[in-house]
C-alpha cells in the first residue's frame, strides 16, 4: 500500500464507525424478513396481504425521504441529521414493538423506514476520508450491508424464540440508541468541505442519467431483485414449517444456506470482476433465480430440494447485490456517479415496497407457490430487459483535485489535457469544486501523465 492510501487514525475511526451505524441499522431492518409473516396471527386485523404490506412498507418511506434527508444534511450538518433518522428508527421499532394489531405494525415499520439516513451517512463517509481512499471506505460500507443481511437472517429467528416478535424490535430500538452513541463518541467532526458529485445526488444531472438505457437497466435490476426478495419471505418461513423445520431451527438453516451461498458466490464475483464477465455472471445469476423461484413454487414438503433451491437463490442474489454496484459505478458518466447511485438506491427501496405488497396479495389470493410463481415472472421480465445490455467497459473513477495553477486555465483546455492522457476515457472539470472527475482504464491509464498534469509526481 503507497503511503497515499494508506488510512489515516481519523479516517479508520470513521470507516469503521460509519460502517458499523450502516450495518446495525440494516441489521434492525432485516432481522424481521424471516420471522413476521409466522408470527404475525397475534396482531389484530393481520391478512396476508397486511403482512405483505408491513414487510415491505419501509421501503416506500425510505424511498421518498432519502433525498430530502440527503439535501437537509447538506444544510444544517450530516450528524444532526443522521441522528434524527436514529431516532425515528428508535421510535419506529418501539411503536413496532408494542403493536397488537397489524395497522400499528405497518405504522411502526413505515417509522423505521421514515429514518432515511443512508445518503447523509455515505455523505459523511465523503467528508471525512480523502480521494485516494474513499472508493475502498465505501466498498467497506457495502461489505457491511452484505454482512448484516447474513446475521440478520440468523437472528431473527433466534431471538424470536426466546422473546417473541416483540423481541426483534426491542433489540432493534438498543441497536438504534447504540448507533447514536456510536456517532457521537467514535465518528468524528465532519469537516468544511464542498459537496463531491461521485457520493450526492445533483438535481441538475437527474434527467441525463435517467434517460441512459444502461443506467436504468441497472435500476431495473436492483428494482427487480429486491422485489423478489421481499416477496418471497412472504412466503418462505412458511415452506420451511411444511418441510418439517420448527420455527426455533430457522436460524440454523438460514445460517447454513446463507454461508454456503457466500462461499460459492466468491468465485463467481472473481469471474465477473478479473476476467470481466459481467453480462455473462448477471444474466447467468438471473436465470438462476428464476429458476430456483420455480423449484420453490413446486418443492412442496421435500426438505433436501426447499435447501437446495434456496442455496441457489441466494448464491445468485448475493452475487447480484456485490456486483451491481460496481457495474453502477463502472457506467456513470465522470462526476455523476452519487446521482446514478441516488435513483439506483430509490429503485431498490420501491422494489422493497411492492415486493412485499405483491407477495402479500399473491398470498391471500393463491396460496404459496402463487408467490414463487408470480415472483418468477418479474424474474423473466428482467432477463429480457438485461438480454439486451451491451457488456460494461471496466472502468474506475478518478477524482483530482485541481492547483491553483490549473484553476486559472481555462475550462475547455484543461478538460482537453485530462482527456490526452492515455487511459483518461471521460472527464468532468468542476472548478467552482477545485475537482476533475474522470473514467480511467485502469490497464490502460498512462500514471505518470497523469500525475505530471495533476503535480502529483
Amino acid at each position: 500500500m503507497s503511503k497515499g492510501t494508506m488510512l489515516l487514525a481519523s479516517e479508520r475511526r470513521s470507516i469503521v464507525g460509519l460502517a458499523g451505524l450502516y450495518a446495525t441499522r440494516m441489521l434492525g431492518l432485516f432481522m424481521v424478513l424471516p420471522v413476521l409473516a409466522l408470527n404475525a396471527d397475534h396482531l389484530a386485523g393481520a391478512t396476508p396481504l397486511l403482512v405483505g404490506l408491513a414487510l415491505g412498507v419501509y421501503g416506500l418511506t425510505q424511498a421518498l425521504l432519502q433525498i430530502p434527508f440527503g439535501v437537509l444534511s447538506d444544510r444544517i450538518g450530516r450528524k444532526p441529521v443522521i441522528a434524527g433518522g436514529l431516532l425515528l428508527f428508535m421510535i419506529g421499532s418501539v411503536v413496532a414493538a408494542q403493536a397488537d394489531s397489524i395497522e400499528m405494525m405497518i405504522l411502526g415499520r413505515s417509522l423505521q423506514g421514515s429514518g432515511a439516513v443512508a445518503a447523509a451517512i455515505m455523505a459523511l463517509l465523503a467528508d471525512q476520508t480523502r480521494e485516494q481512499v474513499r472508493t475502498a471506505a465505501m466498498a467497506t460500507i457495502g461489505l457491511s450491508i452484505g454482512v448484516a443481511f447474513g446475521v440478520a437472517m440468523v437472528l431473527g429467528p433466534l431471538v424470536t424464540t426466546h422473546f417473541g416478535l416483540s423481541g426483534v424490535f426491542w433489540l432493534t430500538a438498543l441497536l438504534a440508541l447504540l448507533g447514536m452513541l456510536v456517532l457521537w463518541k467514535l465518528v468524528p467532526p465532519a469537516p468544511r468541505r464542498r459537496g463531491h458529485r461521485d457520493v450526492g445526488m445533483n438535481r441538475g444531472q437527474l434527467a441525463s442519467i435517467i434517460g441512459r438505457a444502461d443506467l436504468w437497466r441497472m435500476d431495473a435490476s436492483i428494482f427487480s431483485l429486491h422485489l423478489i426478495l421481499m416477496a418471497i419471505f412472504t412466503a418462505v418461513p412458511f415452506r420451511l414449517v411444511d418441510a418439517g423445520i420448527v420455527e426455533a431451527r430457522h436460524g440454523l438453516v438460514y445460517l447454513g444456506v446463507m454461508g454456503l451461498s457466500f462461499v460459492a458466490m466468491v468465485p463467481l464475483v472473481i469471474i465477473a470482476e478479473k476476467r470481466r464477465k459481467m453480462k455473462l455472471m448477471c444474466l447467468g445469476a438471473i436465470s438462476t433465480i428464476v429458476l430456483s423461484l420455480l423449484g420453490l413454487g413446486l418443492a412442496s414438503t421435500h426438505l433436501v430440494v426447499l435447501l437446495a433451491w434456496l442455496f441457489a437463490f441466494f448464491t445468485a442474489f448475493n452475487l447480484l447485490e456485490a456486483t451491481l454496484p460496481s457495474m453502477i459505478s463502472k457506467l456513470a458518466p465522470a462526476g455523476a456517479k452519487g446521482t446514478a447511485m441516488g435513483i439506483y438506491s430509490t429503485s431498490q427501496f420501491l422494489g422493497a415496497f411492492l415486493g412485499g405488497v405483491m407477495g402479500g396479495f399473491l398470498s391471500d389470493r393463491s396460496g404459496l407457490s402463487a408467490v414463487f410463481l408470480g415472483a418468477a415472472i418479474v424474474g423473466l421480465a428482467w432477463w429480457l430487459v438485461m438480454l439486451g445490455m451491451r457488456a460494461p467497459r471496466h472502468l474506475s473513477s478518478e477524482v483530482v483535485v485541481l492547483s491553483d495553477e490549473q484553476q486559472d486555465t481555462p475550462l475547455d483546455t484543461l478538460m482537453e489535457r485530462f482527456a490526452a492522457v492515455t487511459g483518461v476515457e471521460d472527464v468532468m472539470v468542476v472548478p467552482e469544486e477545485r475537482l476533475a472527475y474522470l473514467k480511467v482504464d485502469r490497464a490502460q491509464l498512462d500514471k505518470e501523465a497523469l500525475a505530471r498534469l495533476t503535480g502529483s509526481n
